[in-house]
């Protein structure tokens, strides 16, 4: 009788199995575009992530901090020399952005708001509003005064008139 009952245990669990495995044919039949669109999404995923580390390993060997000049050519900025840092920490004490640094250097060039529009490519009111916050910052009252503060404070390099 044992032997009936292990034998009719045993049928009826592959049974149960077999029903479970035709049921999940049918659940992968029935999603297959989504179960596909997922394999291809991590597929690109992993990828991508294969080509960045191989393509940075190549231009970077050895792991080092990418020199200014492959900053420069990635298209960033390279910094020139250290004190830009100096003059960026006077900057963010003084809580001049770096906008109105930058609108400060082109009237210390001798640029008017519109030049100065012209070469940010935005309107001649952004460049009044940014210079009067700039005013403001460094109590000046004139644009002339504003370059002399700014060249006093170490925002501005000293220009030489033959430079």
């Amino acid at each position: 009788m044992t032997r009936q009952v292990l034998l009719f245990g045993v049928v009826g669990a592959a049974l149960i199995l077999l029903l479970r495995a035709i049921e999940y044919r049918f659940l992968v039949v029935e999603h297959s575009i989504e179960i596909y669109g997922a394999l291809i999404g991590v597929l690109f995923v992993v990828l991508g992530i294969w080509l960045g580390g191989t393509l940075t390993r190549r231009a970077n060997p050895e792991g080092a901090p990418l020199e200014p000049t492959m900053v420069a050519a990635a298209g960033g900025e390279a910094p020139s020399d250290i004190s830009d840092n100096s003059t960026e920490l006077r900057r963010e004490s003084m809580g001049i952005t770096r906008r109105e640094l930058e609108i400060l250097g082109l009237m210390a060039d001798g640029l008017s708001n519109r030049e100065i529009a012209d070469r940010l490519f935005v309107s001649e009111n952004t460049v009044k509003t940014h210079s009067s916050r700039l005013f403001e910052k460094l109590n000046a009252k004139r644009r002339t005064q504003a370059v002399q503060i700014g060249k006093q404070a170490g925002l501005l390099p000293e220009r030489h008139p033959n430079a």
